[in-house]
């Protein structure tokens, strides 16, 4: 039976035990966070900025949306003066800019250098659907962190870089020069288009790809084997069109 719950004024309708960072993300409202990703969408509860103010039978309650089950008709707010103060501190203590949130005392809040990780292990978890498994979350308490084993280079990395693109804080780092990429103590080498010379990632991420999806090269060096997209299709409508003698 469809429940109706309104959230920032709107009604909407939900099934029971739907959660309202669902609910309103598909009715169009959006509700900030950093640790949710569409790539894995079970991945929830680590950075709590999707924090809002549920009032249901006369109480107000503070609770993080994407692990709220609503069990009931109730009223959703997302920017209320309470979730929007409660907000700006969680933002302080991730070290987001502090001009965010006026009215709140930052000098309580101690200063970590260099240090933008809010352990939200979505980069854990991308290298893990990978089958790489190359880090992970490593140490206790205070000096919990994101690592490899022993912090020390990983021969599962593959250089890949899913675990920077999926970090909502640009945490990891990395480099790269023409020939050369640098990432978790480890430094591998670039492969291109041997066509147009796009970079296309690592050998060890493009071999780890080709032996994974079972594909093998046949009697042709293996760097001439790298195509992009375009110049793939571009290579193969070329061999069509000779085929049939349509040049």
């Amino acid at each position: 039976m469809a429940i109706k719950i309104k959230i920032d004024g709107r009604e909407c309708l939900c099934e029971k035990g739907e959660y309202i960072y669902d609910i309103a993300k598909r009715n169009g409202i959006e509700i900030p966070t950093y640790c949710r990703s569409d790539a894995f969408p079970d991945h929830r509860a680590c950075c709590r900025m999707c924090i809002v103010e549920v009032v249901q039978r006369g109480r107000s309650r503070i609770v993080a949306s994407c692990v709220y089950p609503v069990d009931g008709e109730c009223e959703v707010l997302t920017a209320s003066p309470r979730i929007l103060e409660d907000r700006a501190v969680l933002r302080a203590l991730i070290k987001q800019t502090e001009d965010e949130a006026e009215g709140v005392e930052f000098q309580r809040l101690a200063q970590i250098e260099n240090d933008k990780c809010i352990l939200c292990g979505l980069c854990v978890q991308a290298c893990e659907s990978l089958g790489t498994g190359a880090i992970s979350l490593v140490n206790r308490g205070v000096d919990k962190d994101v690592d490899t084993p022993y912090l020390k280079p990983n021969k599962a990395c593959v250089g890949c870089l899913s675990c920077a693109n999926v970090c909502p804080m640009d945490a990891i780092t990395w480099s790269e020069t023409e020939t050369t990429r640098s990432i978790w103590h480890r430094e591998f080498q670039l492969a291109r288009c041997s066509c147009c010379g796009k970079v296309l990632g690592t050998v060890d991420s493009l071999e780890y790809s080709r032996k994974k999806s079972g594909k093998q090269a046949k009697s042709v060096p293996l760097e001439t084997t790298y195509l992009c997209d375009e110049c793939r299709k571009e290579a193969l409508a070329r061999e069509m069109r000779e085929t049939y003698r349509l040049v």
